[in-house]
């Protein structure tokens, strides 16, 4: 059976190079990629079985959550996380233009042109900035558009489209990361993970609701090593709580937790316990 895998396309995405690693665990001759324009499709295409799994990029060293993955993944669709895979990310500025003061338009995905502010302001403050679904798309654009058009993205998409790169590495910060998902249908099957995401929401808006609901992993000693809001999508004020903790679903401790949640809390949800590759 061919095990189809979607990623935020098209070809070149840093997406694209996670979805690759994600073979390296699949045999190469019976998997296949498939390019989705955004986020919300190819969540959707794993969710009515069009592909197996979809890479989705979930959150970045420097820009934070990818807050329209967390908000189908919490609100929308029952998919689960099988692994998270950590990429490196280098930005480059690709353009046919031969100087930066023959530029007028930079476009790229929003988290890509907040990563490289600084080169922007300094180098390029005259440049008006355009968004696009993802940093490949904006390549797409800049080989059809006139010489003074430029995007950010990686080298990839450079060995891709031919679009040549005037500036390398102008992110503002050398150490940036992004973290993908791989989700899929159904739960993954390994007995060993190393990592377990939920989300949840308090039963009462009380002082200390929150503290006393955190302190259930304190006691079994289950380090958090991420805690954010997000709006619930009902009223003002009314949020809910992405967790990411280091613990399997083989962690006995992490079971009695969740056991607890389901009572003290309104809504509760396991994202998936899975392990992590970085590259």
């Amino acid at each position: 059976m061919t095990s189809k895998i979607g990623y935020l396309g098209p070809e070149g995405t840093f997406s694209q190079q996670a979805a690759i690693h994600q073979l390296e665990s699949l045999p190469s001759d019976s998997s296949c990629l498939r390019a989705y324009p955004t986020i919300a499709l190819l969540l959707s295409a794993v969710d009515s079985e069009d592909v197996q799994y979809g890479v989705v990029p979930a959150e970045n060293s420097i820009e934070g959550s990818v807050n329209i993955t967390l908000d189908m993944l919490a609100n929308e669709l029952n998919l689960y996380i099988h692994k998270e895979i950590v990429l490196g990310i280098k930005h480059h500025l690709l353009t046919y233009a031969p100087t930066l003061n023959k530029i007028h338009t930079v476009m790229s995905h929003p988290h890509a042109l907040a990563q490289c502010r600084l080169f922007l302001q300094k180098k390029l403050p005259h440049a008006n900035l355009v968004d696009t679904n993802s940093t490949s798309e904006a390549v797409l654009k800049v080989s059809s558009k006139s010489i003074g058009t430029a995007a950010i993205a990686s080298k990839n998409c450079h060995l891709v489209y031919q679009v040549p790169i005037l500036a390398e590495n102008i992110g503002d910060f050398s150490h940036n990361q992004t973290r993908f998902w791989v989700v899929g249908k159904q739960p993954s099957l390994l007995e060993k993970t190393l990592k377990t995401s939920l989300v949840l929401s308090m039963e009462k808006d009380r002082p200390g609701s929150l503290y006393n609901t955190l302190g259930e992993f304190a006691k079994h000693n289950i380090n958090l090593t991420r805690i954010e809001s997000r709006p619930a999508k009902k009223e003002l004020g009314n949020y809910i709580f992405f967790i990411d903790c280091e613990a399997g679903q083989d962690n006995p401790g992490l079971k009695q937790v969740l056991d607890t949640l389901c009572k003290k809390t309104s809504f509760l949800k396991i994202l998936g316990s899975y392990n992590i590759s970085h590259y």
